[in-house]
């Protein structure tokens, strides 16, 4: 058996005026799931929290009977959903939307679902492994061959992100299942920590025998510390022998 011990933490950073992340941890070691509001003026916070908080409903009132891929499935449906119908009821919201990426973990496996730009990593036995593809234009320029990953990091557009939950009618989100094993260290983190932190930096920091909570800290300081320009949110997992 495996137990999850845990750690979130969400700040503003340096420039914007409001937070449009938001993050979730379960008390019962079952999930980790976290949004990144997108659409400014246009309530991206709103969204954000939408799924979050329909994240908890579900695994509040066992909504999944048990299979954990149909929860994934069923939230990020239902929380499309909730986001549109926010928009209907109000129209000066149009446009807002968010990233969203949830790991739940069940027996000797996790499931994970992801949309957008944020990113869910795995550090394991001193490697850091990035789980997830970013749905951004520039990410599907590295694919066709027309960016290097180096110039991707400094393009005018790489905030430009092509998949999103509260956009259209059908969500097309990335569904993934995959092995744990104990001393797994899961990372899930808002656009905010990985546009500031290279990934060896961020390897550096996770691979350093110290509590979750200090690397964490550690985590989103380096952000600010690089300038800080967006909202940075860090959740982090580690698998330990229950």
């Amino acid at each position: 058996m495996f137990k999850l011990i845990s750690f979130g933490r969400t700040d503003m950073g340096l420039k914007r005026s409001n937070n449009e992340d938001a993050f979730s941890i379960s008390r019962k070691g079952d999930f980790l799931a976290l949004a990144d509001g997108m659409g400014g003026a246009a309530a991206g916070e709103v969204a954000s929290k939408i799924f979050v908080d329909t994240t908890i409903e579900l695994f509040l009132h066992n909504q999944h009977n048990g299979k954990s891929i149909e929860i994934v499935k069923n939230i990020f449906h239902l929380s499309n959903q909730r986001i549109l119908n926010h928009v209907k009821d109000h129209p000066e919201h149009k446009g807002m939307g968010c990233t969203a990426e949830l790991i739940v973990f069940e027996g000797e496996q996790y499931i994970l679902g992801h949309v957008g730009d944020s990113r869910t990593y795995v550090f394991r036995n001193g490697v850091l492994k990035q789980l997830t593809k970013d749905h951004s234009l520039v990410q599907d320029q590295i694919d066709q061959g027309l960016l290097t990953p180096e110039a991707a990091k400094k393009h005018h557009l790489r905030n430009i992100i092509t998949r999103s939950g509260g956009i259209h009618e059908q969500l097309a989100r990335d569904l993934m299942r995959g092995e744990i094993i104990s001393g797994d260290l899961f990372l899930l983190c808002s656009d905010g920590l990985t546009d500031m932190v290279p990934d060896v930096a961020i390897s550096a920091v996770l691979s350093f025998p110290q509590d979750l909570s200090k690397k964490g800290e550690k985590l989103i300081e380096m952000a600010k510390d690089a300038g800080g320009y967006d909202n940075v949110t860090v959740v982090l997992g580690e698998i330990i022998e229950g």
